[in-house]
């Protein structure tokens, strides 16, 4: 009855709301919306496969344990957000190494980029950086010790021997970072940070091909020409590379680039005076300077005419008379050592050494032998000189066509070098043909 009175009650608004449209000078259709009764059903029939399995709803938990959970998860949401970011990043692996992500404001990569930059900081730090995936991969297969890597994705990381770099600490940072810092024009994206290598433990993978011959770098100033001139030592397979007191820092970046890896293909003793260099070559040993020109200044003459003429070293400008490595003043790129000045007067009235001239192609290299490469504005040192007539040593030089000044002294090196190794090889060649020879007549 009373469901009955509702619906006659809302039959008769509807209609009272038509006139009162009508009345105002528009019609309104009224539209009647139906509530839906929830109800329960009856009875619940299931099919005839179904009928007793019973299907209970999803019970809520209760209120008390609800609020227990949600504190629970509040708690440990709290806990990470405290955490720092590096902590939260350490589960960062690759192939069983962990590396860092370098947070906002990480110093790191520009402290040991400054190492780089000055040759002080290398040599009191014993620090060198390196890089470039295949100065970086040169350097594990010789046995350096890595002590940091700073790479900008995982794929630069994967290119190097991971298993190398266990000790060493891995920390991937922004390709920007890594831009700012690096001496290339196109930077690989990765930077790694070695102990100076002792050139006595590495593992050179050339030894078997080398031959009794030394390289001595004597004032070599230019980064670019003594990365060129390590860079051909190691391919014509030199025993050793000394340098002395006078020239740029082997670990140079410049060097290092022009020098395509030669630092972990052949020993590097830098920083000699001339006694450590004797004591670093052979016994018996002949030890020979590389010459610019052969006549004097003036009045150039043709080798073929004097090709042994024994002559004092001042009357052909191929020495300096200032070239004693007290006089040396450092350049640019060399301006973090210290060097001492005396004055001439300390020189006057030395007698030079005398040392025969010989052309690069004769015969010169028939046993353990060194070759001199002096820079090209200081020129030889007479120490150099003085040791070439104590080995019973020679000037070499290449012959050059007229009003030309002179060969880079990288271009020198490779040409000598290499005319060495041609007339070393030779020799042990025949050395080994008479062993043969003599083993054979013993077993027959």
């Amino acid at each position: 009855m009373a469901a009955y009175m509702r619906s006659v009650m809302f039959v008769v608004s509807m209609e009272r709301h038509a006139l009162l449209s009508r009345r105002n000078g528009f019609i309104v259709e009224p539209k009647r919306y139906v509530r839906g009764l929830r109800r329960r059903p009856v009875r619940e029939i299931y099919p005839d496969d179904e009928k007793h399995k019973v299907i209970k709803p999803p019970q809520k938990p209760a209120a008390a344990e609800r609020k227990a959970k949600g504190k629970k998860e509040t708690q440990v949401s709290l806990e990470k957000s405290r955490q720092p970011e590096q902590d939260r990043e350490s589960n960062d692996r690759i192939d069983e190494l962990r590396f860092e992500r370098a947070l906002p404001g990480d110093k790191r990569l520009a402290r040991v980029a400054s190492v780089a930059r000055s040759r002080k900081f290398r040599e009191n730090q014993g620090k060198i950086l390196l890089e470039g995936r295949r100065l970086i991969c040169d350097a594990l297969d010789a046995g350096a010790n890595p002590q940091m890597v700073f790479f900008s994705t995982v794929d630069r990381l994967r290119e190097l021997p991971v298993e190398k770099l266990k000790k060493a600490t891995l920390v991937k940072v922004k390709f920007e970072d890594i831009k700012i810092w690096s001496d290339l024009v196109t930077p690989q994206g990765v930077i790694a940070i070695f102990s100076r290598p002792d050139p006595t433990r590495l593992n050179f993978a050339n030894k078997s091909h080398s031959v009794p011959l030394s390289l001595i770098c004597d004032n070599i100033r230019d980064p670019g020409n003594l990365g060129t001139i390590l860079r051909c030592a190691a391919a014509a397979g030199c025993d050793n590379a000394l340098l002395t007191k006078g020239c740029v820092d082997a670990w140079e970046p410049k060097v290092l680039r022009a020098a395509m890896g030669a630092h972990f293909r052949l020993p590097i003793f830098p920083n000699l005076s001339w006694e450590d260099v004797e004591n670093h070559l052979p016994k018996p040993v002949t030890v020979h300077v590389a010459d610019n020109s052969c006549g004097t200044r003036g009045e150039p003459k043709s080798v073929l005419e004097v090709p042994h003429k024994p002559s004092k070293a001042g009357d052909h400008g191929w020495v300096s008379t200032k070239a004693s490595q007290k006089q040396m003043h450092y350049e640019e790129y060399d301006s973090d050592s210290d060097s001492d000045s005396d004055s001439d007067s300390d020189y006057e009235g030395l007698s030079l050494p005398k040392v025969d001239a010989q052309l690069y192609h004769e015969s010169w290299a028939q046993k353990p032998t060194a070759l001199v490469i002096g820079g090209e504005t200081q020129g030889l040192s007479i120490e150099a000189v003085q040791l070439a007539e104590k080995t019973d040593g020679h000037r070499l030089f290449i012959p050059i066509v007229p009003n030309v000044d002179s060969l880079n002294s990288a271009m020198a090196a490779s040409i000598l070098l290499f005319e060495g190794r041609k007339q070393l090889l030779k020799i042990m060649q025949m050395a080994g043909r008479k062993r043969g020879s003599k083993a054979e007549q013993q077993i027959s």
